[in-house]
C-alpha cells in the first residue's frame, strides 16, 4: 500500500492525543503533522508538531499544505471561553470549516471530523446547533471522503478534571446496557475507540459523506 500522510488539528485534546498515537503506530501512515497552539514534545520520527496561530488564515493555509488525510478534533468548552458563544463559535466552527475549505483546495481527499451525537443545525441547544452547522458547512466544502463522528459521553482519562462530566460518565457506565436499538447512539464511548475508528475510516477512504454513530465507531475500531 502507498504510504499516507496526515494533518491533525486538536492533537493535544482528549481524542486528539489518542488519534496521534494511533497514527504514529500505524505502518500505513508515513508522516503525521500536528498543528498546535503551543509547544509540545514530538518524540517520534514520524511526528512534526508545528505551533500556529489559528486566527491567522495564512498560517493555516501554509501549514495545512498537502496531505492524504486531515483529522479535526479541535474544540473548546464553555468554561474555557467563559460562556462567550462568539468565542466558542470561533474555535468550534471557524477553524474546522476553514480547514475543510483549505483541504478541498489543496486536494486533500479525506477529512475526518469529530462532532457530537444529536448535532442538528435546527436544534434549540446552542452546542448541538453549532455542531450541526459545522457539519453542514464542512459537507459543503467538497471533500471527496468525509467522515463525521458523533460520540456521546467520552470515557477515558483526561488531564483536566471535570466534575459534572465525571458524574455523567459514572451514570452512563451504569445505564449503558439500557440503551439499545435506536438509543445505542447515546452510549458512552472510549476516546480511544473514536480515534481508532477515525483512522480506520480514513484508510477505507469511502467516497461521499458518512456519519458514524456509536455502533459504527465500535465496528470500525474492531470491536
Amino acid at each position: 500500500m502507498q504510504p499516507l500522510t496526515a494533518v491533525v488539528l486538536g492533537a493535544t485534546g482528549f481524542i486528539g492525543e489518542y488519534l496521534v498515537n494511533e497514527l504514529l503506530h500505524d505502518e500505513q501512515f508515513a508522516s503525521v503533522k500536528a498543528l498546535v497552539r503551543r509547544d509540545v514534545a514530538a518524540p517520534h520520527p514520524k511526528l512534526q508538531a508545528i505551533v500556529i496561530d489559528f486566527n491567522n488564515p495564512e498560517e493555516m493555509r501554509s501549514h495545512i499544505g498537502k496531505a492524504d488525510c486531515l483529522f479535526c478534533c479541535i474544540g473548546t468548552t464553555a468554561k474555557k471561553v467563559k460562556g462567550d458563544e462568539a468565542a466558542y463559535r470561533k474555535v468550534d466552527f471557524d477553524i474546522p470549516v476553514y480547514a475543510a475549505q483549505l483541504a478541498s483546495q489543496a486536494g486533500i481527499e479525506a477529512y475526518m471530523l469529530v462532532s457530537a451525537v444529536g448535532a442538528n443545525a435546527q436544534s434549540r441547544n446552542f452546542y448541538l446547533r453549532l455542531k450541526g452547522e459545522v457539519e453542514d458547512a464542512v459537507s459543503a466544502a467538497g471533500i471527496g471522503s468525509l467522515g463525521i463522528f458523533r460520540p456521546s459521553v467520552l470515557l477515558g482519562g483526561r488531564k483536566e478534571f471535570r466534575l459534572g462530566e465525571s458524574a455523567g460518565k459514572v451514570l452512563m457506565r451504569i445505564t449503558s446496557f439500557l440503551l439499545r436499538g435506536s438509543l445505542s447512539k447515546y452510549r458512552a464511548i472510549e476516546g480511544l475507540t473514536v480515534a481508532k475508528a477515525m483512522v480506520a475510516a480514513a484508510k477505507q477512504h469511502q467516497p461521499g459523506t458518512h456519519v458514524y454513530l456509536y455502533d459504527d465507531m465500535v465496528k470500525l475500531a474492531g470491536g
